[in-house]
């Protein structure tokens, strides 16, 4: 497969490598083997990079660069991305870490969603347990994760009027995505359960529980097993 792409400037140290503007596993694989081949092989200065969907950031400092131009930095970091990209295997990708999360089905949005969708809350939770999904991202929270895709049966799209606060360890879905709250805060997705799992703590290291390209199984429990699991 040939890349095509394009990096540009974010600011004096930062760029973004850009291959598509679409969610796509082929796409977001490019995207994710990168990011592991760029921190097996950093370049003097490199701070970090951050994939999206169909991109990834690269953050760097500058003053550890060589002594040049703002296009000369540009120049230096573009040309070791360009080799960087020109190594990446053909469809061949590391081992996709898989990871199971406990679910309590008890979503304020579930009821309406079956109605929706003409099928039994059962049947909405057999659907959305029964597949992998791909953590194609991180982000709007620290550690939240927009996984896909989701079965057009129980697609649905955001709520019109967002909640003010979403519980932390809520899951839920919006349009062909899954995601889970992994702290309180405003959301529009429509809730269908809650994960007794801390997803992320500032006070662990790491803080986050995933990362982009886990593969996500989730599996329903009972109130008593989620009380038993509850690290909230």
């Amino acid at each position: 497969m040939k890349d095509q792409y394009t990096i540009s400037f974010l600011n004096e140290e930062a760029v973004l490598i850009s291959f598509a503007n679409k969610i796509d596993c082929e796409i977001n694989d490019r995207v994710i083997e990168l990011h592991r081949l760029l921190e097996q092989t950093p370049f003097p200065g490199l701070i970090e990079s951050v994939p999206a969907y169909a991109s990834l950031a690269v953050y760097f400092n500058r003053s550890e660069l060589p002594k040049a131009s703002p296009l000369s930095v540009f120049s230096f970091v573009e040309s070791f991305l360009k080799n960087l990209i020109s190594r990446l295997p053909a469809g061949t990708f590391a081992e996709r870490r898989k990871i199971k999360i406990p679910v309590l089905y008890d979503g304020e949005d579930l009821p309406a969603l079956a109605d929706q969708r003409q099928l039994k809350t059962e049947e909405i939770i057999s659907i959305h347990t029964s597949v992998p999904y791909r953590v194609f991202m991180l982000g709007f929270l620290p550690g939240f994760p927009y996984m896909g895709m989701v079965d057009a049966r129980i697609a649905a799209p955001r709520k019109i009027t967002p909640r003010t606060c979403v519980p932390a360890g809520s899951v839920g879905i919006a349009g062909f995505q899954t995601g889970i709250y992994p702290q309180a805060s405003p959301g529009g997705w429509q809730l269908i359960g809650r994960t007794p799992l801390k997803i992320f703590d500032a006070i662990k290291n790491p803080p986050g529980m995933l990362m982009a390209g886990d593969e996500i199984i989730f599996f329903a429990v009972s109130q008593n097993e989620f009380n038993a699991l509850n690290e909230y």
